[in-house]
């Protein structure tokens, strides 16, 4: 469902996914800059709200600069953060098993968050190229025990240079089976995510508009937050993946340079 173009370029404020929408690994997509520059130039309130839990907003900024944007540290909120801040606020000074990449571990230090990897209170699991068996017979040792069982998110998979690799949930799931215990997952389409998102770009929801490659978290997130939705498919979704929803995004673009063309390639 599309509605004219003038709809969503009047919006004050944009939530952009990264992976599958800005980029492909260290691959800008076709379109982004121009659309960076049309944000920048129109005065918009724009966050890059990520998934991913790898990398800081000082890492994120400084990859996009090496493609030849240059976005200010602000204007990123990753799972990595609410993951902290979600911990923090349940459980100040509380310690934690952590399965991922310096992103994550810097942003629970940052929240007062201990590393703990003999009793801790969670196992806390982001992506990460440093997965193995190893790590897996830890993280189950102590979630018996009775560590509570974090995802930084929900993903099954992502995108990359090289085709759709396992994300997140993928990594959870060994965990999730051999304890018999759910993870609770902090990113898209979590609420709590969402809304520190709107909160920080400081536009009513009405003027708000989330952009992202994912029916099951950025586009449900956008639906259940109550902010216009906008798909791209220079992610993982394709037509024939988007049919199998029961929903469907306000706006469908090839990629996010076509929301700014005055005739968009769109469906």
């Amino acid at each position: 469902m599309n509605t004219s173009i003038l709809d969503i370029e009047s919006k004050k404020g944009f939530i952009c996914d990264m992976d599958g929408v800005i980029y492909h690994g260290n691959q800008i997509l076709p379109g982004v800059r121009e659309f960076v520059e049309w944000l920048q130039k129109e005065n918009k309130r724009f966050l890059f709200l990520t998934n991913s839990s790898e990398k800081s907003p000082l890492e994120l900024r400084q990859k996009l600069q090496r493609m030849g944007l240059d976005v200010s540290e602000e204007h990123f909120y990753t799972s990595a953060l609410a993951t902290a801040h979600f911990l923090k606020t349940q459980k100040a000074n509380c310690t934690a098993y952590v399965i991922g990449e310096p992103g994550l571990m810097n942003a629970l230090y940052e929240q007062g968050i201990i590393m703990n990897d003999v009793n801790p209170d969670y196992v806390v699991v982001g992506e990460t190229k440093n997965y193995n068996y190893e790590n897996i017979l830890r993280a189950v040792r102590f979630v018996f025990n009775g560590a509570k069982l974090i995802g930084t998110n929900s993903d099954l998979t992502g995108p990359s240079e090289n085709g759709i690799i396992p994300a997140c949930r993928a990594l959870v799931a060994p965990i999730e089976l051999t304890t018999g215990q759910v993870a609770y997952y902090l990113g898209k389409p979590n609420p709590l995510m969402m809304k520190s998102g709107i909160k920080i770009l400081g536009v009513a929801p009405d003027d708000a508009a989330i952009v992202g490659d994912r029916m099951d978290t950025d586009i449900i997130a956008g639906i259940e937050s109550e902010i216009e939705t906008v798909l791209v498919l220079s992610g993982v979704t394709s037509p024939e993946i988007l049919n199998r929803f029961p929903y469907r995004p306000t706006y469908i673009y090839n990629g996010v340079g076509d929301i700014i063309k005055k005739n968009p390639a769109c469906i």
